[in-house]
């Protein structure tokens, strides 16, 4: 079994943020000025949910797991059983180098799956991108994998060596010794 965890820190700052300065409002200026404090305290929260939609989207579009005793390889909404991925392909993505973390983030802007003509990774020759999302998010790494049927996916990762090492494992790929 292999779960990717997401990394909460940015929601965790942002939400920090978000109660830190409500509390310093809500400190100054009740009971004088409760009602204006009730107000920018919702300012303030309009401003804090554009900041959590990203990692949100990563948890809904983006979170991997592996489960070989049911055969499943989840991403995002989508669940594809691990006996129609190629090994090879799995075991060559695990042989390619990891690009360094500004490739990774000029790799993330360019890898796009939307719905929207000319936008679509099948108009521009690129694999399709896997669970639903319209883009890897920035700073994720992408590995490129096969189906059986020669279906090139795309799947966004926190942890590319780990993901492909588990995927190798459950699809018996040959995995590299360290």
């Amino acid at each position: 079994m292999y779960v990717e965890k997401l990394p909460k820190t940015w929601s965790l700052l942002c939400i920090g943020v978000y109660l830190a300065s409500v509390a310093y409002m809500g400190f100054v200026s009740i009971p004088e000025d409760t009602g204006p404090g009730l107000i920018v305290s919702a300012v303030f929260l309009l401003i804090l949910l554009p900041c959590l939609a990203v990692p949100v989207s990563k948890a809904i579009y983006h979170r991997l797991s592996i489960d070989p005793g049911a055969g499943i390889l989840r991403v995002g909404r989508e669940r594809i059983p691990l006996a129609s991925v190629d090994p090879a392909s799995v075991g060559a993505a695990l042989q390619s180098e990891s690009l360094s973390p500004a490739q990774r983030y000029a790799a993330s802007l360019g890898n796009i799956d939307a719905p929207i003509p000319g936008l679509r990774a099948a108009d521009r020759g690129a694999p399709r991108l896997v669970g639903g999302g319209w883009g890897v998010p920035m700073g994720m790494d992408s590995v490129e994998i096969r189906t059986r049927q020669g279906e090139p996916l795309s799947i966004a990762t926190h942890d590319r060596l780990r993901f492909l090492t588990a995927l190798a494992r459950a699809t018996g790929a040959p995995v590299p010794s360290a």
